[in-house]
């Protein structure tokens, strides 16, 4: 019986982000200051995700803004984050100071935006860059489509964000599409050296003793449990599509469900929704996983990824 080193069983590397385990807090649902402090060792986790960032502060949407739903959750949040500045400032040198690999995730109305963003965390200690191009609650300037729903739009945005940096960058893409492979594509052949996928789906909740939507920005990204099985589907698509590493997301609550996404073809897991039930998902699961392939005498989490019997 071949001996398993279970300290180095989950180590990954995804398109140049090596990572001690494959294990991620999602964007937008991990703050910087108690959960780090508080409530989970930082540096244990595989990286942590940050809220989208823009170049100027924003307030986001108006409330309500989250809403509970069957198996799952609905939020409008529109991308409220204090700006580039103050992340650069205060919040990344604080994930630094805890020990955490940062993934910065970066949002923006216009390719300008992108490049700018990309330019400037390109000469800071940030690890990689997550380009958020498939946010449901924001409205771009010149156009009605996500640029993640649109394969010209996405390759333009990565070239653009590429042209800036030499960190590791991943594009965040849409399940709101009807055919994730041509995205994928795209991405891919524009220099994504990674994907994540899914972000949330477009929803909507109705108050129906008031006859109004129980959101402020009326529809708002579905998250959760609900979305798994989307998620997978998804992904075994894209997989089967593309040469370069998948993050998996979507309704991840156990060990379980990310074994299920390595099985589909994810190199790595972001856990998300499941932050609000428990801060320490993420760090469960990272135990879980080790327990998952010593169980199975595996040596390395790689022997997992893509391996769904047909």
């Amino acid at each position: 019986m071949k001996k398993i080193n279970t300290e180095r069983a989950l180590e990954i590397n995804i398109g140049g982000l090596k990572l001690a385990n494959p294990v991620m807090t999602a964007s937008g649902t991990f703050g910087y200051t108690q959960e780090c402090g508080e409530l989970i060792d930082a540096a244990g986790l595989g990286a942590i995700v940050t809220k989208s960032i823009t170049l100027e502060p924003s307030q986001g949407n108006p409330p309500p803004r989250l809403w509970e739903t069957t198996a799952g959750l609905l939020n409008a949040i529109g991308i409220q984050n204090e700006g580039l500045d103050d992340f650069i400032n205060t919040k990344l040198p604080f994930l630094k100071s805890v020990g955490a690999r940062v993934v910065v995730s970066i949002a923006g109305r216009c390719q300008q935006d992108y490049k700018m963003l990309a330019r400037a965390l390109n000469n800071t200690t940030v690890d990689a860059i997550e380009v958020n191009i498939s946010c449901p609650n924001i409205k771009h300037k010149s156009a009605s489509l996500l640029f993640a729903q649109d394969p010209d739009s996405t390759s333009y945005i990565i070239r653009s964000v590429k042209k800036q940096t030499n960190k590791p960058v991943i594009a965040k893409l849409s399940p709101n599409v009807t055919d994730i492979g041509l995205i994928a594509r795209a991405a891919e052949k524009a220099g994504a050296d990674a994907l994540s996928m899914i972000n949330t789906l477009i929803g909507m909740d109705v108050d129906i003793a008031r006859a109004r939507p129980r959101l402020g920005n009326v529809t708002g990204g579905l998250s959760g449990p609900a979305i798994k099985p989307i998620a997978l589907a998804m992904i075994w698509q894209a997989y089967h599509c593309v040469k370069i590493p998948i993050i998996g997301i979507g309704g991840i609550m156990s060990t379980e469900d990310a074994v299920a996404f390595f099985l589909c073809g994810a190199s790595a897991v972001q856990i998300g929704t499941a932050n609000f039930v428990d801060p320490a998902a993420a760090g469960n699961i990272i135990r879980g996983l080790r327990l998952y392939l010593k169980n199975r005498n595996m040596k390395n989490i790689k022997e997992l990824i893509g391996q769904l019997k047909l």
